[in-house]
């Protein structure tokens, strides 16, 4: 959620054409995206909306690459950062719908080796709320160590929690990822990373245009360019207190983002076959969009369990200290892997679930207004607790769905 240090301002378009449609009933949308590049400064940008399982908004418009012109277009995919949260939290709730994978079992039993440095009390859901303590690695994230699930799940088995398990909240804004992505190995028959089984059991049934692990085969030329905020837009931007944290390098919040900027490659705009589950999914809104609306609409195309999406739709259960995260340095709610609604995330109704991420990207089922939506950009934003251009849009969303 909280962005990246990044480079200088680039000139928005005076005039840009939206493409894609919208359903009946459904134009504000159109019209807040389209105010979202005479208004809020927007550059390339796709935003999608399905209900009750319809598609009902697919729009995109704006510039794929500021530096060529080139035109944002509809297979266009984008990085997402910490919405990618959301898509991995998906495969843990398919692992629990197969009965591989129980959210109330201790972490250990699925993972022996994870018990050391007094690990052994941690349960799945609590790691999934960010309640771990285990929001840092004691060791430089980098490629090498990424790309070794064997050496990471070493790493990741022997650190120490930051506080007993469930006393205090701490958004895992990295690690949760590999955690989550270690769990799933060793619950799934054929031991896949999570990138892999989000590809083979919901990105290809589904026919989502999404990746959690970036194929070679991508060209560079259907990948947008990001457009990063200068250093004193963020810290302008954030609110104080983060803004603060985020100068020190051993704040909880800076070694919470280690590893954030491996999603990056300056050759092939994003790294390629590199998993990083809690950041580095690119993908476009419509797939994004989809995925989320099949899981507010029962799951029948995943065989998702009534048990499962009753776990999801519910809210979510506090540490000992209340819902205030010592990395966001405010409270946040999450359940499961995903965010819930909360006074800073005010977004669905209490029974949505989703995840935004840096600079604007957001997604998030609503099962009760049977809502798959997302919204994704290649201006990064500086907003911590929600971007007015994807805010603009989910306003609008709902002046139409709740008339």
């Amino acid at each position: 959620m909280a962005a990246l240090s990044g480079g200088a301002r680039v000139a928005r378009p005076v005039r840009v054409e939206v493409q894609g449609r919208v359903s009946a009933g459904f134009e504000p949308v159109r019209q807040a995206f389209a105010d979202n590049f005479l208004l809020r400064n927007e550059l390339g940008a796709a935003c999608c909306v399905f209900h009750r399982g319809e598609k009902a908004v697919d729009l995109w418009g704006g510039v794929r690459n500021v530096a060529t012109g080139a035109p944002w277009e509809e297979d266009t995919m984008v990085v997402v950062y910490s919405a990618t949260k959301g898509l991995a939290a998906m495969t843990m709730a398919l692992a629990h719908s197969r009965g591989w994978l129980d959210y109330d079992e201790r972490v250990c039993a699925y993972w022996p080796e994870f018990a050391q440095q007094s690990k052994d009390g941690i349960t799945v859901r609590q790691l999934l709320a960010h309640q771990a303590g285990l929001f840092a690695l004691d060791v430089t994230v980098d490629r090498s160590l990424v790309a070794d699930p064997e050496r990471l799940a070493t790493v990741l088995a022997r650190q120490r929690p930051a506080w007993p398990p469930g006393e205090r909240q701490a958004y895992h804004a990295i690690t949760l990822g590999f955690y989550e992505s270690e769990i799933l190995r060793r619950v799934d028959p054929t031991h896949r990373t999570l990138g892999q089984f989000f590809q083979e059991e919901i990105a290809t049934p589904l026919s989502l245009d999404a990746y959690i692990r970036l194929p070679e085969e991508i060209p560079n030329s259907r990948l947008a360019i990001l457009a990063r905020p200068g250093t004193g837009a963020m810290l302008l931007g954030m609110p104080w207190r983060i803004a603060l944290a985020s100068l020190n390098p051993r704040s909880n919040i800076r070694r919470a983002l280690m590893g954030s900027e491996l999603v990056v490659d300056t050759d092939r705009t994003y790294a390629r076959n590199l998993e990083i589950p809690s950041g580095g999914a690119v993908g476009t809104a419509r797939c994004i969009a989809h995925a989320y609306s099949v899981f507010a609409t029962g799951g029948y195309e995943l065989a998702l369990r009534a048990e499962t999406l009753a776990a999801l739709r519910a809210p979510a259960t506090p540490s000992k200290h209340g819902f205030f995260d010592e990395c966001m340095q405010g409270d946040v709610e999450f359940s499961l892997g995903f965010m819930k609604p909360n006074r800073a995330w005010p977004f669905g109704s209490s029974a949505a679930f989703g995840a935004p991420g840096a600079g604007g990207a957001f997604g998030f089922a609503d099962p009760q207004r049977g809502i798959g939506y997302a919204y994704v950009t290649n201006r990064m934003g500086v907003k911590v607790t929600g971007d007015p251009r994807e805010i603009a849009l989910r306003d609008a969303v709902a002046s139409v769905v709740d008339r």
